[in-house]
């Protein structure tokens, strides 16, 4: 691992402390991030799942949001899970009017679009560039993309039931985000996917 890399898990609302374990499961320093000088001391972030309107107004009232979408422009690895997703999109359908999210990847995201009288299912989802098969993801009030720029990679549909088809992970250069939460699984393979990511954007910077 690039020596002294350092992961922030963005720690205003939602499941930071799953994906801190994760993290550390890995080997990988991690730190909840709260404050734009937190934020200046990472070298890459997870927005965890959580709700993505509460994590919005969040990072306005503690002068997160033009750090963090700063950062993110400027290159910094960002993973967003569920609710991240949303915060890292471009657009969004179904949220709301004060609803700002800090972008980056070129998609349009449709907020709690497998409904939100479902509180939680598992599905079967292939991720394109991660080996060791299907993931059995879980879905809490979770969105989906509509469409995605020429940017973008999809790196992920559900294969079965009515959403089949649905893209539910993607990837943009720096950028990484799934409508699903690997964090509650125990499988850490997107989260290795991810500090491999962070790995080589601090190598490219180094170099």
């Amino acid at each position: 691992m690039t020596a002294g890399m350092i992961i922030g898990v963005l720690a205003l609302q939602g499941d930071t402390r799953e994906h801190l374990h994760a993290l550390a499961e890995l080997d990988v320093i991690a730190r909840p991030v709260r404050r734009p000088d937190e934020l200046d001391s990472v070298d890459a972030l997870v927005i965890p799942g959580g709700e993505s309107t509460a994590m919005s107004k969040l990072a306005l009232e503690f002068g997160m949001t033009e750090p963090l979408r700063k950062r993110i422009a400027g290159g910094m690895p960002t993973y967003g899970s569920c609710a991240g997703m949303i915060m890292l999109a471009g657009t969004i359908l179904d949220g709301r009017a004060d609803q700002v999210p800090f972008g980056g990847i070129d998609m349009t995201v449709r907020r709690n679009a497998f409904g939100r009288q479902v509180d939680s299912f598992e599905g079967s989802v292939d991720i394109s560039d991660i080996d060791g098969g299907p993931f059995s993801a879980v879905f809490i009030r979770a969105p989906w993309v509509e469409e995605v720029g020429p940017d973008v990679r999809v790196l992920g549909r559900v294969t079965a039931g009515p959403a089949a088809g649905r893209i539910v992970a993607v990837r943009q250069q720096h950028l990484l985000a799934t409508a699903f939460h690997p964090e509650l699984t125990g499988d850490l393979r997107v989260h290795r996917y991810f500090v491999e990511m962070a790995r080589e954007a601090g190598q490219t910077t180094e170099g």
